[in-house]
């Protein structure tokens, strides 16, 4: 397998064709970019982490029979998957309040929602990803309502997976945002990543938290919180 041209850079990866159109390398960067990429930085090994610990999920997902884009992982910052078309709406998993969420409805960080709440927003950062509902996507055509179900459905089912996955490792999986894509023979997949960058994810007894939200508000270290989140996944 040969890595060739660049096909696109986005705020954390590289995507590089390759010998085979079917499938692609992922990059991933040390750029740590928040609130749409207002707030940007280099955390030295941060692609390293999270390329390790996408890795180490889509492993997990692909056992448990969810339909991924990761094949395996190349290197310390490379990951094959499957070129994908992405479906411009993300889904997003609450399990507790947090984030946007909060902002929103004023309910308090850390409240447990009674079941897993599902929501999807239009991938734009332009617009800054609104939230939309079933009636937007299908009059933006921004996807197939069919596939948005789907999405939705296997966005729940990794939501088990990892509940469990993190819960085992003294982790609470706060909430977590999907992507998603068709490959070209039609799959609907998960694809992306999934890291601490598009998970929150805190320490099970302190509330700490190890992800991202460490650098959009200033609260430590984010090159220390991904690696202890890496140490206890792979010690787990």
């Amino acid at each position: 397998m040969e890595k060739r041209e660049k096909l696109y850079e986005g705020k954390a990866k590289i995507v590089y064709a390759t010998d085979e159109p079917d499938k692609v390398v992922l990059y991933f960067k040390d750029d740590t970019t928040a609130f749409d990429g207002l707030k940007k930085e280099q955390i030295l090994g941060k692609g390293v982490i999270n390329n390790a610990i996408s890795s180490m999920i889509f492993e997990l997902l692909k056992k448990r029979g969810i339909p991924t884009h990761y094949i395996k992982k190349l290197s310390d910052r490379e990951m094959l998957a499957y070129k994908v078309d992405i479906i411009p709406v993300e889904v997003v998993v609450r399990n507790y309040a947090a984030g946007s969420f909060t902002r929103r409805y004023g309910v308090p960080e850390g409240t447990r929602l009674e079941r897993p709440l599902v929501e999807t927003f239009w991938k734009n950062d332009e617009l800054h990803d609104p939230l939309v509902c079933a009636e937007h996507i299908e009059l933006l055509k921004l996807a197939d309502l069919k596939d948005v179900e789907k999405m939705k459905e296997l966005a729940l089912k990794v939501n088990e997976v990892l509940k469990d996955f993190f819960a085992a490792r003294n982790v609470i999986l706060v909430d977590f945002k999907l992507e998603f894509g068709k490959t070209p023979d039609g799959r609907l997949v998960v694809a992306d990543e999934i890291s601490p960058d598009s998970c929150r994810l805190w320490d099970a007894e302190t509330k700490k938290k190890l992800d991202k939200d460490v650098f959009r508000y200033d609260l430590g270290s984010l090159e220390e919180a991904y690696k202890e989140l890496l140490k206890r996944l792979e010690e787990g």
